[in-house]
């Protein structure tokens, strides 16, 4: 099955490789990877989930030195600029409503179901995270999702955003499923 991601996601990891050119990322791509470094990335063209896999897996490596939380923080940090492109996805004093504005909306980033939400309540949420990559490369993923979640529902006004993981494929679980909860 071939995957894409959108290029609103696909262009923030091939930023941090033209922004660090001192070093090899070769080493962690492929020669179809290459061209991708160098043209125009459209935030609204499909680009393959691959090479968006193997660009993660270098920044993880290179840039994030293999730190977890500085993913996670890379997650929060890209909420941002996802509410200012998309300003429906943001509800404010709203928790809820921002999540399931989030779920409609995960269609348009991902051709597969990338982020499943199976229960969504006032206060909690349960959410499957399957990209499909390895397990290091999903592995990063799963956090930075984490880091995106407690971003987007603290800027929806909950407090108290507390997240964990209650299965990981990564570790060898059949799938990886998160737990959100919060107070409003």
């Amino acid at each position: 099955m071939i995957r894409n991601v959108k290029g609103i996601l696909f262009v923030d990891y091939v930023r941090m490789l033209r922004g660090r050119r001192d070093l090899d990322w070769a080493r962690y791509l492929e020669p179809e990877d290459q061209p991708y470094l160098e043209q125009k990335i459209l935030p609204d063209a499909w680009f393959p989930m691959a090479t968006f896999e193997r660009l993660g897996l270098a920044i993880l490596h290179e840039v994030a030195q293999g730190d977890l939380g500085l993913v996670r923080a890379w997650g929060q940090a890209s909420v941002d600029h996802l509410v200012s492109t998309y300003a429906d996805l943001l509800v404010p004093h709203d928790p809820l409503g921002s999540l399931m504005r989030f779920q409609v909306l995960r269609s348009s980033f991902f051709d597969f179901p990338a982020i499943e939400f199976l229960h969504l309540s006032v206060c909690e949420a349960k959410i499957q995270v399957r990209y499909y990559m390895s397990p290091k490369a999903e592995e990063a993923a799963c956090h930075q999702a984490l880091g995106f979640f407690e971003r987007l529902l603290q800027l929806a006004g909950a407090g108290g955003v507390a997240t964990r993981f209650l299965s990981r494929s990564f570790a060898g679980d059949q799938t990886t499923m998160v737990m959100l909860t919060w107070s409003t």
